[in-house]
């Protein structure tokens, strides 16, 4: 097996940050990945926003909480409605990957991209972990005055997260992978 295919299968999504800040080169190849990532009709609609401020990351993780708390989706609602859950689970870093709006397919631009980002963080042995929520913010009143203090450039739209540091646990399992998800016809 190559290298690529171990970390993919490696990667996994840490919840349990070291507080130390990781290195900006590593922030710059962890970002230049995400800028390789396919996009649709070579589009490269995407924008990143790296948060390290810690009152900030804060302040994002309260208000999201607050939108969690008032949706439908129990497991959301429960997050939304916890002391104890932070949004970025606490990582000193966080990228915000927003997309162009008037890209052919932003959001699914965006995705890519974070998956890129995700593998790049893993090659590195940084902790990572996919986060949502931005976009549910970026559509309310409550969440404008705070996504300024982000400097989004305009026709931009904030799609996804990803929290970033080193893993206090280095010994994360795969789940069992489910069976019967190919078929082949020839």
């Amino acid at each position: 097996m190559n290298n690529t295919l171990d970390i993919i299968k490696k990667r996994r999504s840490v919840r349990n940050f070291k507080p130390e800040q990781i290195a900006d080169s590593e922030i710059a190849a962890i970002i230049d990945a995400g800028m390789y990532a396919p996009s649709g009709r070579g589009d490269q609609s995407w924008h990143f926003t790296i948060v390290q401020n810690a009152e900030l990351l804060h302040e994002l993780s309260e208000a999201v909480k607050r939108i969690y708390a008032s949706l439908d989706n129990p497991f959301l609602q429960s997050q939304g409605k916890s002391e104890k859950y932070h949004l970025y689970y606490h990582a000193p870093t966080a990228i915000i990957v927003s997309g162009n709006k008037d890209a052919l397919l932003p959001q699914l631009d965006c995705a890519v991209c974070v998956q890129n980002m995700l593998l790049a963080a893993e090659s590195l042995n940084i902790g990572s972990c996919w986060i949502s929520g931005i976009d549910l913010l970026a559509a309310t009143e409550e969440g404008c005055p705070i996504l300024e203090k982000l400097n989004i450039p305009d026709g931009y739209k904030p799609y996804f997260q990803v929290a970033l540091g080193y893993k206090k646990n280095e010994d994360l399992k795969a789940a069992p992978r489910k069976e019967n998800l190919i078929n082949f016809i020839r």
